[in-house]
């Protein structure tokens, strides 16, 4: 890993109306003026990580958080872990300094996308049927944006927070975090000093039951995940002779035992206090055991709560040969390994033996699950904050099926939930939307979402 440059920008606090008080539910909040602005130029600057250093990096998106804030007052620091893999730290004092701090994280890379699938560009930020489409519209530069305009309302207007306030928008998320949070937490923990609660992505967003009640699904677990190589050494020879120690035969056997087992359900924690909820909300019991049924009556998160009952090990690539009349001598594939906290030991067994002896299973990137309680004094300004912009809100657990930046800032101590507040409406496939064609995010979602992170950090 290449060193790292530190960069400071400065600038004198902008200056606008005063502070609000004893907001009324939908109230208007200054930042709601340009979210969806922030969210366009976001998406612009083209941050596809490809899982090495191939793409354009994150420099001129971290460039530009840093200038947004510095213009309102703060302080950034640009930290680069490799050329081009930059990430944008700030802090705001609190009016008690005195108290823990929280820190609000993003990250500013998105997955690659084919121009050529999509309805509009995913790089133009266009604006088309109420929403901004592009990639990260939801994955993540929704909420970075929203994050900004809060702060620089915030800031303009001099209301500081209850608390100290860490701002990070990072690098690498979407290739395990590497040259983002883990470089930030193994080489700069300082930057979180005094930090033990946090938000990130991937919760707060809205499931509509029927018109009297929406739920909030808040993230308070997610899976852990093993990312692996697998290999299979055999006998290279002749294409056109008879071969029983073919590699690729052995290991694409192999892969299709993994691919088609049907891993045993495992209600944690987190799952069953989402079921009951879900339960309560219906008004019927959902039965885990029952996976048909249940997830049928789960509309379009039924992708994301699924794959939330189970472990998981999907196939994702394979690799093997240079010719066609030569059986090579190794073949090999990466598999998407996902497990439920408490159950890693069992996933590991459960694969090994599922794949055999011959095969050789090697992890490219692991991390921890993670869950925590949903209770405290945070998830209280949540459900306030929910409920004072749509009366019909309920906040609920639920567990996250992939993983975030949250697993490196657990190492901190740091409590983290995924708390990123979007109104959707009941139509959009919005766990489709994740590394989808077509990603978008409603224009009044992101209004909505300045207005109740603003609340929210005034309730924490």
């Amino acid at each position: 890993m290449a060193g790292t440059s530190e960069q400071q920008l400065r600038e004198e606090p902008g200056v606008s109306a005063a502070g609000r008080n004893g907001q009324q539910s939908g109230q208007h909040v200054a930042g709601e003026d340009e979210v969806v602005d922030l969210c366009r130029d976001l998406i612009r600057i083209d941050t596809s990580n490809y899982g090495d250093h191939s793409g354009p990096g994150e420099r001129k998106a971290a460039e530009y958080v840093a200038e947004k804030l510095a213009e309102v007052g703060l302080e950034p620091q640009i930290f680069e872990s490799h050329p081009g893999r930059a990430s944008t730290v700030a802090r705001i004092e609190g009016e008690d300094p005195s108290r823990p701090a929280l820190l609000i994280h993003g990250h500013t890379d998105v997955v690659p996308a084919n121009a050529q699938d999509w309805t509009h560009h995913p790089f133009s930020g266009e604006i088309a049927d109420g929403c901004v489409w592009g990639r990260g519209a939801v994955d993540m530069k929704d909420m970075d944006a929203m994050t900004l305009a809060v702060v620089r309302d915030r800031m303009r207007s001099g209301r500081k927070p209850p608390r100290d306030i860490v701002l990070a928008f990072l690098a690498d998320e979407e290739a395990g975090g590497t040259y983002g949070a883990r470089h930030l937490v193994d080489n700069h923990p300082g930057l979180f000093e005094g930090v033990t609660e946090a938000i990130g992505e991937v919760g707060g967003f809205s499931f509509t039951v029927n018109e009297n009640l929406r739920l909030y699904l808040i993230e308070t677990a997610q899976k852990g995940m093993h990312w692996m190589r697998l290999t299979v050494d055999g006998t290279a020879g002749h294409g056109s002779m008879t071969n029983k120690d073919n590699a690729i035969t052995e290991l694409c056997e192999a892969v299709g035992r993994l691919g088609r087992y049907e891993w045993p359900v495992r209600v944690t924690k987190t799952v069953r206090s989402f079921l009951d909820e879900l339960s309560d909300a219906l008004g019927t019991e959902l039965d885990p055991e029952d996976m048909d049924a249940t997830l049928a009556k789960l509309g379009g998160i039924a992708k994301m709560v699924g794959a939330t009952l189970r472990n998981s090990a999907a196939p994702t690539m394979l690799g093997a040969g240079y010719k066609v009349n030569v059986i090579p001598g190794q073949a090999t594939a990466h598999v998407d390994g996902r497990f439920l906290p408490g159950y890693e030991e069992e996933f590991l067994a459960d694969l090994d033996r599922i794949l055999g002896p011959r095969v050789k299973r090697e992890d490219v990137h692991g991390d921890k699950a993670l869950e925590t309680d949903f209770d405290g004094k945070l998830v209280d300004a949540m459900q306030l904050a929910l409920k004072a912009e749509d009366p019909i809100a309920r906040a609920v657990p639920y567990m996250l099926s992939g993983g975030t930046d949250a697993k490196s800032f657990d190492d901190l101590g740091i409590r983290c939930f995924g708390f990123a507040p979007l109104q959707l409406p009941p139509e959009l496939d919005f766990a489709g939307m994740f590394h989808g064609v077509d990603e978008r995010v409603p224009t009044e979602g992101l209004k909505f979402g300045v207005r109740v992170l603003d609340r929210f950090i005034d309730a924490s």
